[in-house]
């Protein structure tokens, strides 16, 4: 399993931060690259080291093989001779890699994020150190295979230029690996300056192909120059030809390791991600580890996550304005057509009585707050009914039943939120309400211009609902409701409620019958 640390994302929330598992040998790894990297020799050190590698290699080779024998007895003045350039070479690439050290990572020293122009540089970096040591090796390839050609009558040109090639191809190659691997801890930062970068010395067919040359190509090259040195006898030739073979399988199967570790890590990393972001977990980052197309997926992980973030924190605001319940049943639904259509709705509409003389007396936050415990009511009671909070208008409220989502019922879910809506409002005791509902076809839809949109219902029984509600503040009970409403309600339902009497709505030129509900404590006296 990858290990998690608690990061911050994009959408403020605490992100969870997947990082692989850390054994005892990543430990002592990313200890070392993090001393190469804040010390001041540090990158020196390394590079140094990765060029005597491959001299070291040639060294040996020259020794298992007798080469230094065929020196003579001034083999110490032509070793002298041949080692000046080495030496200088040595100090240019210590005096350099110093100053790499502060050019590349002086934003480092300085506890700042890079500039886009240094975090591009430094992802030049392994290419430049890496054409600078062949540069620095190749005049030392050639002094080397001109003296020893000249004081060794026994030595073949070809055969020692080669060595000293495949050597420096090597170092280079080995200094490459070392300095792409030592610049990856600052990768995430640079991923935060440049966004999702690649550069095409660092993506994996380069690491692949370079990982082969160092650990198969060039010392088998090596192994081939040795065995054809006309100038070697055969149990020297034998003799190096086996050590090169176990330094071939040596460096072979460290640089198969570090090259699939390289590749496998992220990618578990990545499959934990995935996975956690299929079964809803969206807090999810990835950290971005590289520049090759493994750097680029992890960057498309994070941005998948942060857009599925951002999908759910538009959802969860589209269930807001219209409800949890209702949102998740319109989004499930492929036939709802949120643009608009003429269906049978419900409409239920509630408003505070004498809110002018609530507003004047009490200050704006006091007068809030009531209408905030009041609309809490308003909405439990509706979406607990399936219904739809359309709108909220001052200190009145319009709810729907039947759209966006159709009901196969709709007027009993209204009738019973009505009541439930009227017994806890007064229970409460802070606000007097008046309660209208009324049933017909309405346009349900979207309304307005294209930049803004609005859902509403607009038809004659929202209409009628409101003119209701007016009537309502003076009912006794409080609700009335029209005869539409009652005739389609279920039996159980209709039986609480009664006929109250014909009234003259306002715009209206025939009277509406309306009903309200019954008082059960009235039954029970009588």
């Amino acid at each position: 399993m990858a290990e998690q640390d608690v990061d911050r994302a994009d959408n403020g929330t605490d992100a969870v931060h997947l990082t692989a598992p850390q054994n005892r040998l990543r430990r002592v790894i990313a200890g070392l690259v993090l001393w190469a990297l804040r010390a001041r020799w540090g990158l020196a050190a390394v590079v140094i080291t990765a060029n005597l590698s491959g001299l070291a290699v040639i060294v040996t080779e020259l020794w298992l093989s007798n080469f230094f024998d065929k020196l003579g007895d001034d083999w110490l003045h032509t070793l002298t001779i041949v080692g000046i350039y080495p030496t200088i070479g040595f100090l240019v690439g210590v005096g350099l890699a110093i100053r790499d050290r502060n050019v590349y990572f002086g934003w480092l020293d300085q506890s700042r994020q890079p500039t886009p122009e240094e975090a591009r540089r430094l992802l030049r970096l392994p290419l430049a150190i890496t054409l600078r040591a062949l540069a620095i090796w190749i005049p030392g390839v050639i002094v080397a295979a001109a003296v020893f050609t000249h004081v060794t009558p026994h030595d073949d040109r070809g055969v020692t230029a080669a060595l000293f090639t495949i050597g420096a191809l090597e170092s280079a190659g080995i200094t490459f690996l070392v300095v792409d691997r030592l610049i990856r801890p600052t990768i995430p930062v640079i991923a935060r300056v440049l966004g999702a970068t690649m550069h095409w010395s660092s993506s994996v067919l380069v690491r692949v192909v370079l990982s082969w040359a160092v650990a198969g190509a060039l010392p088998m090259m090596m192994l081939i120059v040795v065995l054809a040195d006309p100038a070697s006898a055969a149990p020297d030739r034998i003799r190096t030809a086996i050590y090169l073979s176990a330094v071939g399988l040596a460096v072979g199967a460290l640089a198969t390791a570090l090259l699939a570790l390289a590749v496998a890590s992220p990618i578990h990393i990545l499959r934990q991600a995935l996975d956690r972001i299929t079964q809803g977990e969206l807090n999810i980052r990835v950290p971005i580890g590289s520049t090759s197309e493994i750097g680029r997926l992890e960057h498309s992980v994070n941005e998948l996550a942060a857009n599925l973030r951002e999908r759910q924190r538009m959802r969860d605001l589209f269930g807001r304005h219209v409800g949890p319940e209702v949102a998740a049943r319109a989004l499930a639904e492929q036939n709802v057509d949120l643009k608009g259509d003429v269906r049978e709705v419900s409409a239920l509409f509630v408003d505070v009585t004498g809110s002018v003389a609530l507003a004047t007396g009490l200050t704006p936050q006091e007068f809030v707050a009531k209408l905030n415990r009041l609309l809490t009511i308003v909405v439990s009671a509706t979406e607990d009914n399936n219904g739809l909070v359309n709108k909220f208008e001052g200190d009145a409220a319009l709810c729907i039943f039947g759209a966006p989502i159709a009901l196969g019922d709709n007027a009993t879910p209204a009738l019973r939120a009505a009541r439930r809506i009227r017994d806890e409002v007064l229970a409460s005791g802070e606000l007097d309400i008046g309660i209208g509902v009324a049933r017909g076809q309405v346009f349900a839809g979207d309304v307005g211009a294209d930049t803004r949109l609005e859902y509403t219902v607009i038809g004659d029984a929202v209409n009628e609902a409101a003119r209701l509600t007016t009537e309502a503040k003076f009912a006794p009970r409080r609700i009335l409701v029209s005869s539409s409403v009652i005739e389609a309600a279920a039996a159980h339902e209709r039986a609480k409620w009664q006929h109250y009497q014909r009234i003259h709505l306002r715009g209206r030129a025939e009277p509406t019958s309306s009903w309200t509900d019954v008082d059960h404590a009235d039954q029970v006296a009588g």
